[in-house]
């Protein structure tokens, strides 16, 4: 299916499988929830907020499973910013979706911008977050969960 063939609601539905498959590269796996879901003009952005505590020791390897895992699946590195505090991966898909790993305040941020599109309705999206939904708490808490491999070497 090509960009211009594609609606606002499709183009939600191939960013949540982007982040699912994103998301099950990563071992152990990571806890995260929903974050707001864009959708205007003709494009929509979806996003996960990781709530497993990442500690600076292990941002590496994280970001390198998942840029791994990307380039497995023909998503382009666009660019990478190696900031020790807020590192991030910016990346393209062959059909024009964004894609973007970012650290912020210690968090891991997960978004995927569609390009172009048609205008439609967006339903939420239909997977379940692996973790507390926190449906209606606006802004996520920052993470929390613990994990003996993400979290080690974290105060």
């Amino acid at each position: 299916m090509s960009e211009a063939d594609m609606d606002m609601r499709e183009a939600a539905e191939h960013a949540d499988g982007i982040l699912d498959a994103t998301l099950a590269d990563l071992m152990p796996p990571v806890q995260w929830a929903h974050g707001p879901t864009t959708a205007g003009g003709h494009g929509v952005t979806r996003r996960r907020t990781v709530m497993t505590v990442i500690s600076a020791e292990r941002r590496g390897n994280f970001l390198g499973v998942v840029e791994r895992g990307w380039q497995r699946r023909g998503i382009r590195i666009r660019g990478i910013n190696n900031d020790r505090r807020s590192p991030a991966v910016y990346a393209r898909t062959e059909d024009g979706f964004g894609v973007s790993l970012i650290f912020g305040g210690g968090q891991a941020f997960f978004e995927v911008d569609s390009p172009w599109v048609t205008l439609s309705e967006v339903a939420e999206c239909a997977v379940a977050p692996h973790g507390p939904s926190y449906e209606g708490v606006y802004p996520l808490p920052r993470p929390h969960v613990r994990c003996a491999f993400w979290s080690a070497g974290a105060p």
